[in-house]
């Protein structure tokens, strides 16, 4: 190394992010001590300081380490720090620094507990930093707005973790107007989530709780919406959605109100209960999808889990020609296979673009029925490459599963090369 240009030898330790390699470059020699302050990024991992004892002296070490960054653009913190200290090291770093991201599940206890501030507060400082690009959160408690003035830079916001208020919620998002990238993961305690983003292309929102909260976006440029735990669901008309994931864990989703997806590539709807009217809305909307995964457990408006009403084959592949990939899980896949589901079928239905099908069957109930309609999927999709049988949690122990069981595999010797059983 000691051949190598400096500017190359600064060049190199640029690479580095983790604190504790940088600490150890600066023991190497002279030549690599000096290139330290031109290093971009410091990473402070969640283990960093566990051999010190007293956070002050945690502190001044992360501080003297910042201070010593000419120019830093991304800092990094997992490991416990007070706020006191980050507001200081803001306040050094704040003309350059584009990246922020921070742990923050142990300092608002210890700030709270130490010094009788509200633990809103802690957010208060990150203000300074004006010129931010990307902010992440862990673990922070929004119940009250931070006082920011608007990061007109910022277009990467994602907070993992968070106790959130709506009017929190609401002035935080307001004060990243031009977010392309917006990330709600883990969190917790609001009612009602309005999204206005004009510039806003994916947006994660993943909400704890059975909780009947709503969700309201209006942003034309979005792209890719995955939203967890909400109820009431409503997209403005204007947008270009090409994938979409709706789920709820836990509770109901009542009602998705959506203008036609046209530009829907890949659509995923699950959870323990949807209504039908949230279902069906959303199929009639998403007729361009081209993969569709569909795994929901009941029907029902109310509180009683009731089974899904009859799906009819023929009219759904009509309603999504384009359809390439399609998952089906349990009771779903017993709607589509009742007696009547091939009823409207003339000699010239046929399914022109599935290529691959996986069905997870958890009931040997209607085993006839569900035969038929594998037979008739096998049939009547002109390009179909792939199918794969899931037999998943069957609980019934009656000689029926045996025979059901007999006759999948028979179906899937007559057509091996197409056919999984998994």
């Amino acid at each position: 190394m000691n051949s190598v240009p400096d500017e190359i030898v600064e060049h190199i330790l640029s690479l580095l992010s983790s604190a504790r390699d940088i600490a150890a470059c600066t023991c190497v020699s002279k030549c690599w001590k000096e290139a330290v302050p031109y290093i971009p990024s410091l990473y402070f991992p969640r283990n960093s300081f566990d051999a010190v004892p007293r956070r002050a002296d945690a502190d001044a070490t992360i501080g003297r380490m910042i201070a010593a960054a000419a120019c830093l653009e991304e800092l990094v913190i997992y490991c416990p720090f007070s706020v006191t200290a980050l507001a200081s090291w803001l306040a050094l770093s704040c003309r350059s620094l584009r990246v922020l991201e921070l742990r923050m599940d142990g300092v608002a206890d210890k700030a709270a507990a130490s010094d009788g501030e509200d633990p809103a507060n802690e957010l208060d400082c990150i203000g300074v930093v004006q010129g931010l690009e990307t902010l992440k959160l862990w673990g922070v408690s929004l119940t009250r707005p931070p006082n920011w003035r608007s990061f007109e830079r910022l277009r990467t916001l994602e907070i993992i973790g968070a106790t959130l208020r709506d009017a929190a919620l609401r002035d935080t998002v307001h004060a990243c107007p031009n977010l392309t990238d917006l990330a709600l993961l883990g969190c917790d305690g609001v009612g009602a989530v309005s999204i206005d983003l004009q510039r806003l292309e994916r947006c994660r929102l993943d909400f704890l709780g059975p909780g009947n909260s709503s969700l309201h976006i209006s942003s034309p440029r979005l792209e890719v919406l995955e939203i967890q735990g909400f109820s009431w669901i409503r997209v403005e008309q204007n947008h270009r959605i090409r994938r979409l994931c709706i789920a709820k864990n836990a509770g109901r989703v009542y009602k998705v109100d959506m203008c036609k997806l046209a530009d829907l590539e890949f659509m995923s709807l699950r959870g323990v209960q949807w209504s039908w009217n949230a279902i069906s809305s959303v199929l009639q909307c998403a007729s361009e999808v081209q993969h569709l995964v569909m795994k929901i457990e009941f029907c029902g408006d109310f509180d009683t889990l009731q089974p899904f009403p009859e799906i009819d084959l023929v009219e759904f592949f009509n309603n999504h020609p384009k359809l390439r990939k399609f998952e089906i899980h349990g009771a779903l896949f017993a709607a589509l296979c009742q007696k009547n589901s091939l009823k409207n079928l003339d000699s010239r239905f046929m399914i022109p673009c599935l290529e691959e099908v996986v069905i997870t069957v958890r009931s040997p109930l209607n085993a006839e029925q569900k035969l038929n309609t594998l037979e008739s999927l096998l049939r009547y999709s002109v390009k179909l490459r792939r199918m794969a049988i899931r037999i998943s949690q069957m609980k019934n122990c009656h000689e029926a599963a045996d025979d059901f069981f007999k006759e999948i595999c028979k179906f899937k010797y007559m057509n091996s090369k197409m056919i999984q059983i998994e």
